[in-house]
């Protein structure tokens, strides 16, 4: 049986990263299947599922802002225009099954294929669900979630079905000596660390990252420190770089973007990284120990309660944005690095947090609204 399937889902990393996933996990049980992906212009998903080969299509829509501004104009003309535009890449297309990963991108293609009939369903990552989930909630035929919770912030529970959230298959099968080897790593290097803020990057991360990289890293010769800036940060953490004189240690790396992140991962003995949902699930996977710094600039502050959970179950220490410096974060770095006990027990407890059966639990909930489809 071959299958048709529309997936979409962008804006940050959090949002194209499930999509990815979920792409996977089609192309594990049904390796003939059609896919394609539906994002914006402009957005990461360009960069994430170009290399990966899918063809990708394009729609006009961006998020409200808060605050009163022209941008808000155009975003009403885009909520008009967008969803006739889905139609035609629907209509060209001819998917089986339309899929959502959250982001304003996937609001006009999961109402376009609502409009048409075609099988749909929407994955959210986050506990607190986002707008275009809340907004088509009624609509759609199955809302998949991370959490348990998000169902009591939905009114359409007969819908909804928590199934964990989807990984990329490259996560938890490399061990850390494998993913060592592959990345290059010397056998001298008995710690790496692994800092990040997000696909768009994070000031305050990459400036304390920096800061942890001249002060700690490059003082430890059996210690390499990777680093990614992101889109937005890149420039800022790079000036920095160049500043302190790290570019001249090969045992410190830094780069706009990591793609291959479960290598890397893998390859880690901690990681410093934001709190969204995806991130938490990689770690879980993995079992590696983190340092979390919640963004404060997400929606009810679902990332500081995401964090919060981690580190009272033992898996995390958790530092908020408004107490990060470099003296903090060092301090917390530490604390982890240079305690093999500590390590190891973070590690169990992150691993509590996995359920390696979440690819299987959605390959499912796609076969079952396929069938009834059908009928």
């Amino acid at each position: 049986m071959s299958i048709r399937v529309l997936l979409t889902g962008g804006g940050t990393g959090g949002h194209v990263n499930p999509a990815l996933a979920i792409a996977d996990l089609i192309k594990k049980n049904i390796p003939d299947a059609e896919i394609a992906f539906v994002g914006t212009e402009r957005g990461i998903e360009n960069k994430l599922v170009g290399r990966e080969g899918y063809r990708m299509y394009h729609v006009k829509i961006q998020g409200i802002r808060r605050s009163l501004s022209l941008s808000n104009l155009k975003t009403a003309y885009y909520v008009l225009t967008s969803p006739s535009k889905a139609k035609k890449i629907i209509k060209e297309f001819k998917p089986d099954l339309v899929i959502g990963t959250g982001g304003y991108v996937c609001w006009p293609l999961l109402r376009a294929a609502i409009a048409m009939g075609i099988p749909n369903m929407v994955h959210e990552s986050n506990a607190l669900p986002g707008v275009a989930v809340r907004q088509l909630q009624k609509k759609v035929d199955v809302i998949l979630t991370n959490f348990q919770e998000t169902e009591k912030m939905l009114d359409a529970k007969e819908k909804v079905v928590c199934v964990g959230n989807p990984l990329r298959s490259s996560y938890g099968t490399v061990s850390r000596e494998e993913a060592r080897r592959k990345l290059g790593i010397p056998d001298e290097i008995r710690h790496v660390i692994l800092s990040f803020g997000g696909s768009l990057g994070a000031l305050k991360i990459n400036e304390a990252a920096m800061g942890v990289m001249k002060e700690y890293s490059s003082a430890h010769e059996d210690m390499m420190h990777f680093h990614s800036g992101g889109a937005r940060g890149y420039e800022n953490a790079r000036n920095l770089f160049v500043a302190y004189g790290l570019e001249r240690n090969d045992r410190l790396v830094l780069k706009e973007y990591i793609y291959d992140m479960p290598l890397h991962m893998a390859a880690a003995d901690l990681v410093i990284c934001r709190a969204g949902a995806m991130t938490l699930t990689e770690l879980a996977m993995m079992g590696k120990p983190a340092i979390l710094i919640p963004s404060p600039n997400v929606a009810d502050n679902h990332q500081y309660k995401n964090a919060k959970v981690l580190a009272d179950g033992g898996a995390a220490i958790l530092l908020e944005e408004s107490e990060l410096n470099m003296d903090r974060l060092i301090e917390a770095v530490k604390q982890i690095s240079e305690d093999d006990a500590t390590r190891m027990s973070m590690s169990e407890a992150v691993r509590k947090f996995a359920d390696p059966q979440v690819n299987q639990k959605i390959y499912e909930e796609i076969q079952k609204l396929l069938k009834r489809k059908k009928q």
